[in-house]
């Protein structure tokens, strides 16, 4: 397994060229990725391109940026300019992006070498990666499982050694939960802290891109290259020097919430959580059981609130102006056969429930309801961080599950009990692998106050050391 930092060295040292090593990770993709099916695409010609250009900079003994060389792959609801962007859907099989997203102009500047687009359940919509329109991505521990969702392809694709980082969208659990079953870092930053420009958008106050990577500080390095404020998304911020204090903290207080541990939730996995907990609290950590009461009601709320953005965000997929068009004698005929075609079923079903909770009659009922109960959420998150300074708790109650076992989609809804909430209250958190439960990876998730990440990859590296 390399990291960012053993890429630097060895280029630094010229024990290999970034054209080799970026041929090294496209011949692995070649051979692993049949069976685990992370990519859509590769671009293996963008790929070698950037790393020429890194190795022009050893030759002439230029400062490296921080990414030099570093394979890296994208989440396929991600712009690259003039590389397609399914979003996992038939509707955007073929539309090639006319543009950069902030955060890949930024991984560019910083040398990053792009291998690929990574698949992902259908516009981001789903927890196991098999709503992709393109075919089920495999866990890399056990290929009859799921690698998680959305962001299943960019965690296998580092599981398995075939990127050493990726970027992931995160709207209810998508980088966090695919990182607790593959074994990996994930994180989802606070809402605003990374620019949204140039992804294409599911559910846009709850959306936010990350990292995933190995290690702790790889995810770091990746998250402090792509975030900042960005005059293209109005919704990003620069993260405020204060949001810094609690990150050299010795030992911070860490806020346990009962809810996290009560029926549901895996006797295995709990097991395994509450020993990584044990770590912190034997390094010097003091434990505070919190209540967060209005948890409990945080997956209804969010897949109202999910449901009505995603009604009002896949509006524009009509056929007229870029994607699939299945063009009929009327315009009404037009728009239905389009969308009838390009959209799977869970991405119907949202549009459906959305629609319905926008509706004259529901709108008060419903949505205007569910957004009044994620403030009295949010309002929990900030009373338990007076006394604490970071939550812990389990990623999903389970851990990856066999692929085709969740017919339901409610069960599948249920996957996303602990991840949604944050997403809600717009706070980061971070999955880090906490050991396993029969034979499978399962993530230990830190939850930090907004803007804190650095004491969530504090907490993170301190808990790779111990």
């Amino acid at each position: 397994m390399m990291t960012i930092k053993d890429i630097r060295e060895g280029l630094s040292q010229k024990e290999f060229s970034a054209l080799e090593l970026a041929e090294r990770f496209l011949n692995t993709i070649e051979k692993k990725d049949k069976e685990l099916h992370a990519f859509i695409n590769t671009t293996p010609e963008l790929a070698k391109e950037q790393a020429k250009e890194i190795d022009k900079k050893v030759a002439n003994k230029e400062d490296l940026p921080i990414l030099a060389g570093v394979p890296c792959s994208i989440k396929d609801a991600i712009l690259v300019d003039e590389v397609k962007c399914t979003a996992g859907s038939k509707m955007l099989e073929n539309y090639t992006a006319p543009y950069d997203a902030t955060v890949i102009t930024k991984m560019k500047e910083a040398g990053a070498v792009i291998l690929g687009k990574t698949n992902l359940d259908e516009f981001s919509m789903g927890t196991s990666t098999e709503n992709s329109a393109f075919g089920v991505t495999k866990n890399p521990h056990d290929t009859t499982r799921v690698a998680g969702g959305s962001s299943g392809g960019s965690a296998a694709a580092v599981a398995s050694e075939e990127s050493v980082a990726a970027l992931g969208g995160d709207t209810g659990g998508s980088i966090r939960l695919p990182a607790s079953f593959c074994g990996v870092v994930g994180l989802k930053p606070t809402y605003g802290a990374v620019s949204r420009y140039g992804i294409i958008a599911m559910a846009s106050s709850l959306d936010q891109i990350g990292p995933l990577a190995n290690t702790v500080e790889d995810c770091e390095i990746v998250f402090n290259t792509i975030r900042g404020k960005d005059p293209l998304d109005s919704t990003s911020v620069e993260i405020p020097a204060s949001a810094k204090a609690s990150a050299g903290k010795q030992n911070p207080k860490i806020g346990i919430p009962k809810e996290f541990f009560g029926k549901g939730l895996d006797a295995k996995v709990k097991k395994v959580v509450m020993a990584a907990i044990k770590k912190f609290q034997e390094h010097g950590s003091e434990i505070v059981e919190i209540s967060l009461p209005r948890v409990e009601q945080g997956l209804a709320i969010y897949y109202i609130i999910n449901t009505s953005e995603v009604s009002s965000n896949l509006a524009r997929f009509d056929g007229m102006r870029y994607g699939l068009s299945e063009q009929k004698d009327n315009l009404l005929k037009t728009y239905l056969a389009t969308k009838g075609k390009g959209f799977g079923a869970e991405v119907k079903r949202r549009i459906m429930l959305g629609t319905y909770a926008l509706s004259s009659g529901y709108y008060d009922a419903y949505y205007i309801k569910a957004q009044k109960i994620r403030t009295l959420l949010k309002q929990d998150f900030d009373n338990a961080f007076e006394k604490v300074d970071v939550i812990m708790g389990p990623v999903a109650p389970f851990p990856a599950f066999k692929i085709g076992e969740k017919t339901d989609p409610l069960s599948m809804y249920l996957a996303d009990i602990y991840t949604v909430s944050i997403n809600l209250a717009g706070l980061p958190g971070i999955s880090i692998p906490a050991g396993e439960a029969e034979n499978l990876p399962v993530g230990l998730q830190i939850i930090g106050k907004p803007y804190e990440e650095q004491t969530l990859f504090e907490m993170g590296k301190t808990f790779e050391s111990l």
